[in-house]
């Protein structure tokens, strides 16, 4: 759900983690669970035989982009990253989501700076994934300290490998205490729901966008199984504008557990001309301003999803965000909805 000028900005994921932590694993679950969504890929192995990628390019084709021999973000540079991302996002492959699945032996900051640095128009960066090992994670993070930095600078942790964990609860609550505000989810064999990561198209629907009906849509057959039934979801809509400042204050202060969310928000006289796509994994939160559709309801639409939530609690602090109706907007009031779009946004990895 983001927008460029033209058509839609692809969210870049790079995918992140130590030696055997189960990247690749995730990867190929989310190409088996990702609905009518196309992903591409950029696989880096650090070696001259391409292991990972040939796992994964079974499942692509000529959606994935392998770099062997050389860790990714010292073989090459923003520019040059450019030039496989182009590959992707061409119009033709019709791809609607980009992961980078790092060499374990990867700098994730730099890996964020250089997709931050992109100059091309067609993608986004949509968040930094970081996978560890449940099992070895105490033997991991003594071998190599450097991961409480990179689990600090985390969007998304999946803790995998929890069935093998002897007390995956402790480890849990560890990788909980070293990230900041970052979703925390367990996992086994990397089953994780894709759409903690992005949107997912229905399966039949190949082209166009996803609209908000379809993600609330009540197939029960279909979903049998899901990764989201073991998680809560919050289902908003206001058919009167948020005030900036509240729904900014909302955001900020948004309580463990709360993995997702997305949607789009109506400003009303702070921004009539546009509604405004939200995007929030864990602690990364981005703002997509696009026009209205012609002949459009105007309306407040949000989807939150995670565990352990108090959603009547959440229903109450997103209804106290609706605007008083004051007729007319200061001029100061979307600075904070700003700090999060596009361009003016803050480096997260800074």
């Amino acid at each position: 759900m983001v927008v460029r000028s033209g058509g839609r900005q692809i969210p870049v994921v790079v995918l992140a983690g130590f030696l055997g932590s189960g990247k690749t694993t995730l990867l190929n679950h989310l190409l088996h669970r990702s609905g009518g969504s196309r992903i591409g890929a950029v696989v880096n192995d650090f070696g001259a035989i391409e292991i990972d990628a040939m796992a994964v390019a079974g499942a692509l084709g000529d959606s994935t982009v392998s770099l062997g021999n050389g860790c990714l973000c010292c073989a090459v540079d923003s520019s040059e990253l450019d030039v496989y991302l182009e590959r992707l996002a061409r119009p033709e492959a019709r791809i609607d989501v980009v992961v980078i699945e790092a060499s374990g032996l990867a700098e994730p900051q730099e890996l964020v700076r250089m997709v931050l640095a992109s100059e091309h128009p067609g993608i986004v960066y949509g968040g930094l994934v970081e996978v560890v090992d449940a099992a070895e994670f105490e033997d991991t993070r003594a071998r190599h300290p450097e991961i409480d930095r990179h689990l600090a600078l985390a969007d998304l942790v999946v803790v995998n490998k929890v069935d093998r964990a002897p007390d995956a609860g402790r480890v849990l609550g560890l990788v909980r205490s070293l990230v900041d505000r970052a979703a925390v989810v367990p996992a086994t064999h990397g089953r994780v729901d894709p759409e903690f990561l992005f949107d997912c198209r229905p399966a039949e629907e190949r082209v166009g966008q996803l609209s908000f009906d379809d993600l609330h849509r009540d197939d029960h057959a279909g979903h049998m199984g899901h990764l989201h039934s073991g998680y809560d979801s919050v289902s908003f809509a206001s058919g009167r504008p948020l005030d900036p400042r509240r729904l900014i204050r909302f955001l900020d202060s948004r309580p463990e557990g709360l993995y997702r969310i997305k949607g789009y928000v109506d400003f009303g006289p702070y921004d009539a001309g546009n509604r405004y796509a939200v995007h929030a994994v864990g602690r990364f939160l981005r703002f997509y301003p696009e026009p209205w559709p012609a002949g459009a309801e105007r309306l407040t639409q949000l989807v939150l999803i995670g565990t352990g939530l108090d959603t009547a609690a959440l229903g109450a602090e997103l209804e106290a965000c609706v605007s008083d109706g004051a007729p007319h907007a200061d001029e100061q009031g979307m600075w904070g909805v700003l700090r999060y779009v596009q361009g003016a946004a803050e480096d997260p990895a800074a």
